[in-house]
């Protein structure tokens, strides 16, 4: 059986998007990159790993008749996206993306913006600190040109090793709350945070326990995509659906 519709998720809000389609029965499914050892179930049919770039993409679309493609992916998942946007040109596919609202500084935040990676590792340079990396697995290499900093790091799966000399890594998957971010910074004495802007709430705890804590934050910023239909919520991704003429299930 074709899926008209396929879901590049991996977040939160794909989770949410493919419980709310699975309750209209439309039909789709759900593509995961893999980068997680054992991802949560979801309720639709779901393929783990890449599409070998963009004519890899091009080519699921056209083999199992997609009709829609809605992006869910992370908003640092910004080379799947432009696959994605690319391959749905070529094939003349209805793109809409669902993504986060990025974090708005308010009164109190002691934010660094930098524009990628690059720019936060060159912020760390100096004086020895006590650092929360809040950046994922796939980013620590990036980091180890710094190696006189300590290093706390919040991963969902264990790493085969860390690049420092002086890391700890606190496995455990979110959300997580104030109070429990709050205690973490305490406990490890973190005087500095660098976090993506990843926007939406199953993350943000940690930029409000830094705030709170008069903590300083090296805040790397959302990476550039070309236009592209998008919405901040689910319902946004299913009226948009509706009006787009998706064969709904039965």
């Amino acid at each position: 059986m074709s899926h008209s519709l396929l879901v590049l998720g991996g977040t939160t809000e794909a989770s949410a998007l493919c419980r709310a389609l699975a309750e209209r029965q439309d039909p789709a499914i759900v593509s995961l990159a893999g980068r997680v050892a054992n991802p949560k179930p979801l309720p639709l049919p779901t393929r783990v790993g890449g599409f070998r770039g963009v004519a890899g993409l091009r080519d699921y679309i056209r083999n199992e008749g997609i009709t829609h493609v809605i992006d869910a992916t992370h908003p640092f998942a910004d080379q799947m996206s432009r696959n994605a946007i690319s391959a749905c040109a070529e094939t003349n596919t209805p793109l809409c993306a669902l993504t986060r609202a990025p974090w708005q500084a308010q009164d109190g935040d002691i934010w660094h913006h930098v524009p990628n990676i690059s720019g936060a590792v060159a912020a760390l340079q100096g004086e020895a600190k006590r650092v929360f990396l809040a950046v994922g697995r796939m980013h620590l290499d990036d980091f180890a040109p710094n190696p006189q900093h300590h290093y706390v790091l919040r991963l969902v799966d264990a790493p085969d090793a860390l690049p420092f000399p002086k890391a700890q890594a606190i496995i455990a998957r979110g959300p997580f709350g104030f109070d429990e971010d709050c205690a973490l910074l305490r406990d490890h004495r973190i005087d500095l945070i660098v976090s993506k802007n990843s926007g939406g709430t199953g993350a943000r705890a940690k930029i409000d326990a830094a705030r709170h804590l008069g903590l300083p934050i090296v805040m790397i910023d959302r990476p550039t995509l070309p236009p592209r239909t998008e919405t901040h919520s689910v319902q946004g991704v299913l009226d948009w659906l509706d009006h787009s003429g998706v064969n709904r299930g039965v």
